[in-house]
């Protein structure tokens, strides 16, 4: 019985309300971001709106000023002409009622008074004229609307100028690599070089790294700090970490410093391998279209001519100018298979990412088949096809929907069966191949993923994902707390000065401070 005698089905029905509510809510999260990310391009598009009107104003405001001046002018002007030939007048009339048998002086005098009236005239007819010809482009409305044009014109050519080298100098600023990264990953090699047998690998190799029960990793860098952020953050939040399994693949060049890194870490029991992209043998320029068109004269020129007239020609396509969207680090992600041929799932992080929850739910979401597991980035009519690829191509027209959801690399899980079964590495090198002349699509590994995974690709919940801390700083910090994967996609990378401050301690927590040469290198703790 519910005490007060109350019908004994009213609670069931509240909670039922109330599980209706929330999941409302949830539903309409996606909505809400959708609409916060809206009314942030409103209200852009209304402050740049807003900058125009206020230089218009002020251009108006010289006009007007300009205008009073020369009124005031012209004024003053026409009133000293009107004395003059007043005083002319009555010089004349008194030069005609003189009686001619007076006073030569006094004659005289009138005659130099005329001579000195008649040299002011000229002086203020020449000065009247002056100021007609110079107020003319005030007070000619077609000279005064191609002045201000020819104005405008200018000052968006200095904008966007100004534009153009400072987002080179910002790409310039993400893209290079701080003085301590690059002392830690000497000091790290120097260490490996010093004591190779305790860096050696095991041999054989453990059996956990192809045990297909396992949850596997895949994370691919050549930034040593970064990449053991990713690790110890999945180490941290992991149920049980001793189930887990890195495949952290390098460059020949910083391999010793990212063993010598993740071997110092506590791993907690969790298994890990570290190699070089060079030890993959099939990696080669006869399979791997990346690295034959490499070999391209003009591919090169492209992505290493240095001069900054050159390098700023483009600015909405400059960062993809950059060198790194050739490195085979950069496309290893489509190669995964056949690197872990006994694998059958596999999760890819970027190494700009910060795992915050335990991931072993993503092995139990069904895939329907399909290849490639990702969040989508779409709303409205942002991050679609159409913004990636060049659909005035007949291939692109042909092949693909304008307005397909466009879906975000960083955290991805791959089901390596379906991987197989779609033939997907093949249907990437085919593409890659149509675009070596780069007319399909702009330069990055976004695109020809998209094209790659295209109808292959299962939504995930946009909690599993947030991205954006690397340019948005509107993200709420709800958002970034409820998410399994935070990502610093972007150029404001949490362990550049420029990162911003209100998410770098979702990074700097897995950075060990107290490590000899991570002080070594004089690295800043929060």
């Amino acid at each position: 019985m519910v005490a007060g005698g109350g019908n004994p089905g009213r609670p069931v029905a509240v909670l039922a309300l109330l599980l209706l509510l929330l999941a409302a809510a949830g539903a309409g999260s996606a909505a809400v971001n959708g609409d916060r990310l809206r009314a942030e391009q409103i209200r852009k598009q209304a402050s740049d709106a807003a900058a125009s009107a206020a230089a218009l104003a002020a251009a108006s405001r010289r006009l007007h000023l300009d205008r009073a001046r020369h009124l005031r002018l012209l004024s003053s002007l026409h009133r000293n002409l009107t004395n003059t030939l007043r005083a002319l007048s009555i010089a004349a009339e008194s030069a005609c009622a003189s009686d001619p048998s007076s006073d030569s002086a006094a004659a005289s005098a009138n005659v130099s008074s005329s001579r000195q009236l008649d040299l002011q005239a000229k002086d203020l007819i020449r000065a009247a004229r002056a100021a007609i010809s110079n107020s003319k482009s005030l007070f000619d409305p077609q000279l005064k609307i191609q002045r201000l044009k020819d104005t405008i014109f200018a000052q968006n050519e200095l904008l966007a100028r100004a534009k153009k080298r400072g987002a080179f100098a910002s790409l310039i600023a993400a893209k290079s690599i701080p003085k301590p990264l690059h002392c830690l990953a000497v000091r790290l090699t120097a260490e490996r070089i010093a004591r190779p047998e305790q860096y050696a690998d095991p041999v054989p190799p453990p059996r956990a790294l192809e045990d297909p029960a396992l949850f596997h990793y895949a994370i691919f860098s050549d930034n040593v700090l970064a990449a053991s952020c990713v690790v110890r953050s999945a180490v941290a939040n992991s149920n049980d970490p001793s189930k887990h399994v890195f495949h952290v693949v390098t460059d020949r060049m910083n391999l010793g410093a990212m063993q010598v890194i993740i071997r110092r870490m506590d791993l907690k029991g969790a298994h890990y391998e570290v190699k070089a992209f060079e030890d993959y043998k099939f990696l080669n320029s006869s399979y791997v279209p990346v690295l034959r068109q490499l070999e391209s004269a003009n591919l090169q020129k492209f992505y290493f001519e240095n001069k900054l007239e050159n390098a700023t020609k483009d600015a909405s396509n400059m960062k993809f100018r950059n060198p790194k969207y050739l490195s085979m680090l950069n496309h290893l992600r489509f190669y995964l298979p056949e690197m872990y041929p006994k694998l059958h799932r596999i999760l890819f992080l970027d190494d700009d990412v910060v795992v915050q929850r335990d991931l072993t739910g993503l092995w139990k979401i069904d895939m329907d088949g399909k290849v490639n597991g990702a969040v989508e980035t779409c709303f409205g009519s942002f991050h679609r096809y159409a913004q990636y690829m060049n659909f005035s191509h007949p291939l692109i027209k042909a092949k693909f929907n304008p307005n397909a959801c466009g879906w975000a690399y960083g955290m991805n899980f791959f089901d390596l069966d379906s991987w197989r079964r779609e033939k997907c590495t093949e249907q990437y090198h085919y593409w890659q191949n149509q675009n070596e002349n780069r007319t399909l699509w702009k330069l990055g590994t976004l695109p020809p993923g998209l094209i790659t995974f295209y109808s292959t690709t299962k939504p995930l919940e946009k909690s599993w994902h947030v991205l954006g801390l690397g340019y948005n700083p509107s993200i709420s910090m709800e958002e970034i707390r409820n998410a399994a994967v935070v990502h610093f996609n972007g150029n404001m990378k949490p362990w550049l000065d420029i990162g911003m401050n209100q998410f770098r301690h979702l990074w700097t927590k897995y950075v060990d401070y107290d490590d000899s040469y991570i002080r070594q290198c004089n690295f800043a703790p929060p």
